[in-house]
């Protein structure tokens, strides 16, 4: 089998490391392809304006000057477009994935482009249990947990154009009560945080972020990390809201017969 791996925290990312350790559990042919630098929050953006450059750094082993998603279309479109791969495995991101925050997710974007690539797909992400924890992050529950789950994960058949996106708790891997299989979630509260300062030079600036949420809807990602379940949700790109079809239908028909 050949696997893809990438990230959206870059190419010397510590969750990176313990993904490829995850990934030689089932294969000898891995590929890295990552962003050189950190792209968190990226979404599933790509780099139009300006150049890609690609830097190899060893053996099936590069990094690209852009998005995660650039990084996968650079894999797959160009460095591996003799034998494209036959799983990509983005992460492991540094914080949690979950609910809406999939839209922001360069890990999960990532993971949606080789799904959209016809490449089975899977996002891993470590949630922490703290802000500023930085490299200081702890993988264990990742790197106990992630063979067991992908195998599980890869003994399925593969859902064409969906990904699996999974989620470890912030808990010491021996406290993980297991898996559970959720939806996606939404917060019910705003998160956002906007800290404002001043440089040294006397201007504002701004930085975003994004506060913890106590709040966990039943039966959701949320509620299944909460609960100390590593939480598997299948996501799919196909973004129509089909309860709304045939009344905008309806209310439109004078203009659109």
């Amino acid at each position: 089998m050949r696997i893809l791996l990438t990230n959206d925290d870059g190419i010397h990312a510590p969750g990176l490391q313990v993904l490829e350790a995850i990934a030689r559990k089932f294969s000898d042919d891995i590929w890295i392809v990552a962003p050189m630098e950190e792209q968190s929050g990226a979404g599933h953006s790509l780099t139009l304006s300006r150049p890609l450059r690609v830097r190899q750094h060893g053996h099936q082993h590069y990094s690209v000057s852009g998005t995660p998603t650039d990084a996968v279309m650079m894999a797959i479109g160009h460095l591996m477009k003799d034998q494209k791969p036959d799983l990509v495995l983005s992460g492991v991101n540094r914080g949690a994935n979950l609910a809406e925050d999939v839209t922001y997710s360069g890990t999960v974007s990532a993971a949606m482009e080789g799904a959209i690539s016809g490449v089975r797909s899977i996002a891993l992400s470590q949630v922490y249990a703290r802000e500023g924890m930085g490299d200081a992050l702890p993988f264990e529950a990742a790197a106990a947990w992630g063979e067991p789950v992908n195998g599980a994960l890869l003994a399925q058949p593969d859902r064409i154009k969906t990904l699996i996106n999974v989620n470890f708790p912030a808990l010491p891997a021996d406290q993980i009560k297991g898996l559970k299989v959720a939806r996606q979630g939404f917060h019910d509260v705003d998160r956002t945080r906007i800290v404002h300062a001043t440089d040294p030079r006397g201007y504002d600036y701004f930085w975003f972020g994004l506060d913890h949420s106590d709040s966990a809807p039943v039966a959701s990602d949320l509620a299944a990390v909460a609960d100390g379940y590593i939480s598997i949700t299948p996501l799919h790109f196909d973004l129509t809201h089909d309860a709304s079809l045939a009344a905008l239908e309806a209310a439109l028909a004078d203009l659109t017969d």
